[in-house]
């Protein structure tokens, strides 16, 4: 197979994870600019409630941008490819992550369709490995091999392309 990229409803996937790490940003930040950006509005003349009202309103459209542009760049840097002996994961804006899996590790293929999934037509898929799991927010645990959105078509294809590769090799005995 070769490298493939994720579906194109991954970019709301991104956009709803980010938008909670925006608002804490915002709050943790916006106190303090807005104080300082609510006095020069006064200073310049405008009344303390239109002050705050710019303020909120440029707050929230500096969010707006950085949810879409963080979206936008995860969805395009995000990459998976299934080799001849291994599944290749890219990931990353900033700090690039490079994950190989070989199929000889692989032990069992989930796919998952939350509520904004089935919505947008794609799934998620996880791909377990021996002694591997690591947590996600507290929910559950995220496997070696994840991906986070790829069609339902894709997915059960995946399922069955490794499930396959992972019986050729364990039925090579013991």
């Amino acid at each position: 197979m070769a490298e493939r990229m994720l579906h194109s409803g991954a970019k709301w996937l991104f956009r709803i994870r980010s938008f909670f790490g925006v608002i804490f940003l915002t709050f943790f930040f916006g106190i303090w600019s807005s104080v300082f950006l609510i006095g020069v509005f006064q200073a310049i003349g405008a009344n303390a409630v239109s002050a705050f009202l710019i303020v909120s309103l440029i707050g929230i459209l500096i969010a707006i941008a950085l949810i879409e542009v963080y979206a936008r760049l995860s969805y395009k840097f995000w990459k998976y490819e299934f080799t001849d002996s291994q599944l290749r994961i890219e990931r990353g804006i900033i700090w690039k992550k490079y994950s190989n899996i070989p199929y000889q590790r692989m032990q069992n293929v989930d796919i998952t369709r939350g509520i904004f999934a089935r919505m947008l037509g794609f799934s998620t898929v996880n791909i377990q490995t021996a002694g591997y799991s690591m947590p996600t927010n507290g929910v559950g645990s995220m496997s070696e091999g994840y991906i986070p959105a790829v069609s339902m078509e894709e997915a059960e294809h995946i399922r069955e392309f490794v499930i396959k590769k992972i019986t050729k090799k364990k039925g090579s005995g013991l």
